[in-house]
């Protein structure tokens, strides 16, 4: 697949190479996200370049590998025995000519085994300026590497010249991943796979989404059977209680009282298990738009990452059945419930388009957006999809995200929505009150569909 986005992340790691002076660079992310192909694209062409990723083998078998590695830019490097760390970058440091890079990724596993390494690479990361080498460390422990460079008691705080944190790609790259796909495809893609680059790469060239799902998700020897694990592996390894709560919420679970039922533990409990999940980017609170985070009583808790949302609804119940989704009759019984969750994930991604894509025709910048839900002014539950706040705070947009209408249902949408927008206890407090439509597929002329959110010339 083509290397996708990362414009921002290629240029700011371009311009650390090109510094006189050296320096270390931290890259960090979720497994699969891409942070190898990052750097394939910006040290291609690059001469004395040496990579090495870690793993979990005691350091003395480690500091081989890596000083074969090492050797290729330096002959003789690995002629010799490194008793410790020190020695190691020591000699790196003093022989590796200036300009040169080392990338050592899956730095926690070192760590793991050698906990005194962070202060070894402080005091090289101290003479870098001097000797002029750039190093590279990564990770897929989210949880360790932010410990490691962002903690302000840990060694290598402040010593980063850069600091990437890998994000999902964005939808509107989906039409060059997959030309061919029609726009309601893209977004069942995105809708599974979400921003992840190499769960795309797997699917390039499928022609039938289900196909692919059922061959590398569903089925006992594909790829991503049993994602959750891999993925997750070091971040909560050790963590049971974080492991069930992600489980819970992926099936359906989102409110910290449920939890705690299920779990038969005081709901207090849970409030370092879900802080944990919600640090990682597991996890994101739902609450009513214009609502405080602190204390509220309708928090939810719902899953961040696509992928997950889909393996937790619909693979875990038929984990056990090597053959789901074989049978027509299999993909018959989740033909409904899939369509909510795409419903779903269709909502998600006009909100999150909203924040950085004008509508159409209309000019305005929304920096606030969520969803509401709550008693309106006539004393009756109200659910509202889409709820923006602009800018400069004076517009309030408002509106309901569907998958598709007739031209018919669009009016009657649209009638009631306007009613919804009247009965909001906030709505008051703005200047202006905008409702749109967003439908995905039909509609009429004034609805927003799935073309907006992929629209590069919109972007702002």
């Amino acid at each position: 697949m083509e290397f996708l986005d990362r414009i921002d992340e290629k240029r700011r790691l371009e311009r650390f190479l090109a510094l006189d002076e050296g320096a270390v660079a931290c890259l960090y992310g979720r497994r699969r996200i891409g942070k190898s192909r990052l750097l394939e694209e910006v040290l291609d062409g690059r001469d004395q370049v040496v990579s090495y990723c870690a793993d979990r083998s005691e350091p003395a078998l480690q500091r081989a590998r890596m000083a074969t590695d090492v050797a290729a830019l330096l002959p003789g490097f690995a002629d010799v025995p490194y008793l410790d760390w020190r020695s190691f970058f020591e000699r790196w440091q003093r022989d590796a000519p200036r300009g040169s890079v080392l990338v050592i990724d899956e730095l926690p596993y070192l760590v793991e085994k050698s906990p005194e390494l962070p202060s070894v690479l402080q005091k090289i990361a101290d003479g870098l300026r001097r000797s002029g080498q750039k190093l590279f460390v990564c990770g897929s422990s989210q949880r360790m590497m932010q410990g490691l460079v962002l903690d302000e008691s840990e060694p290598l705080y402040g010593r980063c010249r850069v600091i990437l944190k890998l994000a999902p790609i964005g939808f509107e790259w989906m039409k060059r991943a997959f030309p061919r796909s029609s726009a309601m495809d893209r977004l069942a893609h995105y809708a599974v796979w979400g921003g992840v680059p190499r769960y795309w790469e797997i699917c390039q060239g499928e022609k039938d989404l289900w196909e692919t799902i059922r061959e590398d998700v569903f089925s006992p020897n594909g790829l991503f059977h049993d994602e959750p694990s891999f993925v997750l592996k070091d971040d909560l390894e050790g963590a049971a209680q974080a492991a069930s709560v992600l489980s819970m919420i992926g099936q359906g679970t989102e409110r910290p009282s449920e939890m705690a039922a299920r779990l038969q533990v005081p709901q207090t409990a849970l409030g370092r298990p879900l802080k944990r999940l919600i640090d990682l980017g597991l996890v994101y609170r739902d609450i009513p738009f214009g609502n405080d985070e602190k204390g509220n009583k309708r928090t939810l808790y719902k899953l961040a990452d696509p992928f997950l949302r889909f393996w937790y609804a619909f693979v875990l119940p038929h984990y056990s059945n090597p053959r789901f989704l074989t049978a027509e009759a299999d993909r018959e019984s989740i033909r409904l419930p899939f369509r909510v969750f795409l419903g779903n994930a269709w909502e998600d991604l006009v909100r999150s388009t909203l924040l950085s894509r004008e509508l159409p025709e209309l000019p305005v910048r929304w920096t606030k957006v969520g969803r509401w839900w709550g008693t309106g002014l006539n004393r009756s539950p109200m659910e509202v999809d889409i709820v923006a706040e602009s800018a400069d705070g004076k517009v309030l947009l408002v509106g309901e995200a569907k998958l598709s209408l007739t031209k018919a249902e669009a009016r009657r949408v649209r009638a009631e929505l306007d009613v919804k927008a009247k009965l909001l206890p906030f709505a008051a407090r703005y200047k202006k009150v905008i409702s749109r439509l967003f439908v995905a597929d039909g509609g009429d002329a004034d609805c927003v569909g799935v073309r907006w959110c992929d629209d590069p010339w919109r972007k702002l």
